[in-house]
């Protein structure tokens, strides 16, 4: 297929998306049926109604991609009338050419299309979770950071700050830390935060900021009192994981968070480099 075809119809197709007012991308299938050469809407609605059914087979809910609407057209003599329409989401834009004729430049254009434009999606979904992890991270040393200041500023020193937040460890995960450690297979140098699932960090986090603000409100005086109020504090939301029907000491290990954030910047310059990165992968 010709370059020049190729941004043709790139630009073809990224003109008739269209946007819910949630930010949802679909398209009429009136457009597509045009913009894949079919001529008429019932030999269309044979590539559709194959489509539903994979859908179907792919365990996805066929409402959930194909969303029975109707639109208005002008008639040849100015009259309007209204007909049947469907919104498609990308994905179903891409189950429809999967079932056209690979031979038409516009079904083999659109077959390529949407499955790039599927794949960047999930590429865009899994940076958000990694840098939404990174975050966590860096958001439970600051706080750790801050009850060890908390810590030494009333008691007069805190050189127990990693008793306590291991005993934090324990009441949060029903085991030693260097259980967890052995389990998630945690080198002896690293912390075991560094290999813990995003939910984990954020509930570490927030066990961890009440104890810095009733050790404040209630002017703690002693290191063992401040740490009692830490292993009650990750009692608690160990409890509330449970209730969820999440048990912290089964989760899996998550990937060594100085290796996603490595790959993060990594990415990141890529794009600055060359802006349109995203659009090879």
């Amino acid at each position: 297929m010709k370059k020049e075809l190729v941004h043709t119809l790139t630009s073809t197709f990224e003109a008739h998306a269209q946007h819910m007012d949630s930010g949802v991308e679909f398209w009429l299938a009136r457009d597509l049926q045009h913009l894949l050469g079919y001529t008429e809407w019932r030999n269309f609605m044979l590539a559709i109604n194959k489509a539903k059914t994979a859908c179907e087979i792919s365990d996805h809910a066929i409402a959930d991609h194909f969303v029975d609407v109707n639109k208005t057209i002008t008639m040849p003599k100015g009259a309007q009338k209204e007909v049947p329409d469907i919104m498609l989401t990308r994905y179903a834009c891409y189950l429809i050419a999967q079932n056209g004729d690979p031979r038409k430049q516009q079904i083999a254009f659109a077959q390529t299309y949407f499955a790039m434009q599927t794949r960047k999606a999930e590429l865009i979904e899994q940076r958000l979770l990694a840098a939404e992890r990174v975050f966590a991270r860096q958001k439970l040393a600051e706080t750790e950071k801050e009850l060890s200041q908390v810590i030494y500023e009333q008691t007069g020193e805190n050189k127990n700050f990693a008793l306590i937040r291991s005993k934090g460890d324990t009441a949060l995960f029903g085991k030693p830390t260097q259980s967890m450690k052995a389990q998630w297979n945690v080198p002896d140098s690293r912390p075991l935060a560094d290999f813990a699932p995003t939910i984990i960090l954020k509930a570490k986090d927030f066990a961890t900021e009440i104890t810095i603000f009733n050790a404040r409100e209630h002017k703690m005086k002693t290191e063992s009192a401040i740490s009692s109020e830490h292993i009650t504090n990750n009692q608690a939301v160990r409890k509330t994981l449970l209730e969820r029907g999440i048990r912290p000491e089964n989760l899996p290990p998550a990937e060594d968070v100085k290796k996603v954030e490595r790959r993060l910047a990594s990415e990141e310059k890529k794009v600055l480099r060359k802006p349109d990165v995203l659009d090879k992968e």
